[in-house]
């Protein structure tokens, strides 16, 4: 659903939302089907990249898409509770917040939160030793591309409850990247 959603936003085929009839059909409870982590990134709208209406996705945001503990319990939640049969962790290209990690901003609340991003661009600067990337914008699309890859690896590893879930074939937890410029989402 997701990737058939997508591909309309992309090609510019959206479907018309009936927002009315929507909130009335979810008025009385939600069952979405996916739980996606994005960044907050105004450009990065979940709900409008998978073309999706009221009631449909779960969406959890944070700069650099990182995990923290109330994230996995808005995910176990999402899972165990309503029945959510996916988890999407949403990393883009051209994202602020890799870019400040990589620069090493240091900025109030935003140097910690910039913290779990640090594993990320020294996995970015080992494949950058093997592969040259050709400018800095590649070099920060590898290192948010390891980022997802890392925060799938944290949900996996913080959250015995959605691991065991995945390992039942009850949910499915999976990475993507949303490009800005073809407004495609590539699945990881």
């Amino acid at each position: 659903m997701l990737r058939a959603g997508n591909a309309r936003y992309a090609g510019g085929k959206m479907l018309r939302q009936e927002y009315a009839v929507q909130r009335q059909q979810t008025a009385e409870g939600q069952y979405p089907y996916a739980i996606v982590l994005s960044c907050i990134d105004s450009r990065v709208i979940p709900e409008v990249i998978f073309d999706t209406g009221i009631g449909e996705l779960f969406v959890a945001r944070i700069a650099g898409n990182i995990i923290n503990r109330d994230i996995l319990g808005s995910m176990e939640y999402a899972c165990a509770v309503t029945g959510s049969k996916g988890i999407v962790v949403l990393g883009h290209t051209s994202c602020g917040a890799v870019k400040g990690a990589v620069e090493g901003v240091v900025l109030g609340n935003l140097t910690g939160a910039l913290r779990p991003l640090q594993l990320a661009v020294a996995a970015a600067k080992k494949e950058e030793r093997e592969d040259p990337s050709p400018d800095k914008k590649t070099f920060i699309d590898r290192v948010a591309r390891h980022n997802v890859e890392i925060t799938l690896n944290d949900v996996r590893g913080q959250s015995t409850l959605l691991r065991e879930m995945e390992e039942r074939g009850e949910i499915i937890i999976a990475g993507a990247m949303y490009d800005h410029v073809t407004g495609k989402v590539s699945w990881m």
